[in-house]
């Protein structure tokens, strides 16, 4: 049997910890990356009879790639290309 335990710290408040044993890999990392589990404190595989601690990879794995700030206006930087270009066609 495998399942994944995800232990959450709400600081003053306590902790808890997530077990779904019908809970999959793609699962956890889906709820890590939609902010639905934040504060982790760790993420275990419980195996048959052995425990790993797959934190970091998982972390990892959800992180969402950084996007460059410059590319994030291609649309208008398209529009303003597709006027210039406008401007200077012949008129006839």
């Amino acid at each position: 049997m495998q399942y994944f335990v995800v232990m959450i710290d709400y600081g003053r408040r306590g902790c808890e910890a997530v077990v779904d044993p019908e809970m999959t890999r793609r699962d956890v990392v889906a709820r890590i990356a939609s902010g639905e589990y934040s504060n982790i404190s760790f993420i275990h595989e419980i195996r048959d009879h052995s425990v790993a601690d797959l934190t970091a990879n998982l972390m990892s794995e959800a992180a969402l790639p950084e996007i460059d700030g410059r590319a994030a206006d291609l649309q208008a930087a398209r529009f303003d290309h597709l006027r210039d270009l406008r401007k200077h066609e012949p008129i006839g």
